[in-house]
């Protein structure tokens, strides 16, 4: 069995760092658009680049979420956007919108992505059908039994990665 990763939300670069010092396998962080949380702090261009740097450094990724759900309105700025994660160099970003998801496989060729709980995935059809749209991890909805994503894990390509909250 693969050892599980243990994920933290980071708001901040602070609490970023925190994670990281106490052990963290990997931080999720959001920019200061295109994220759910978007009334919350979060990361400037310069605080993710720092925020990055100090995890790589002690051996610990770092995914950025671009999770909304776009609008016509926000393609142009997420293509944007994507052009300058570029510089930030997160190990993975994490998606809802597939239209948004598109756009990072295009601007982003080599970017590992996962697909954000928002998108409700809820079955082994789902999961499957993002592994082929290029999609390395797939997280679970948060209502999902343990049953559940055991069918899901069953079901699936072996080297699929599954998160799921808890």
């Amino acid at each position: 069995m693969k050892k599980p990763e243990l994920l933290i939300p980071a708001g901040s670069l602070e609490v970023l760092k925190t994670a990281v010092n106490f052990g963290a396998d990997a931080v999720y962080i959001g920019g200061e658009a295109f994220g759910l949380r978007a009334k919350a702090h979060n990361f400037s261009l310069e605080d993710m680049k720092e925020g990055v740097e100090f995890a790589h450094s002690r051996g610990v990724k770092v995914y950025v979420t671009a999770n909304i759900l776009a609008h016509n309105d926000d393609l142009d700025g997420v293509e944007q956007y994507f052009e300058e994660l570029k510089s930030v160099k997160p190990d993975a970003l994490i998606i809802s919108d597939p239209g948004v998801f598109a756009i990072a496989k295009r601007v982003l060729p080599e970017m590992e992505l996962h697909v954000s709980t928002q998108a409700n995935n809820t079955n082994y059809g789902t999961f499957n059908f993002w592994w082929k749209q290029g999609a390395k991890r797939v997280v679970t909805a948060r209502e999902l039994s343990l049953k559940e994503i055991k069918e899901i894990r069953r079901n699936i390509p072996e080297e699929m990665e599954i998160e799921s909250f808890i």
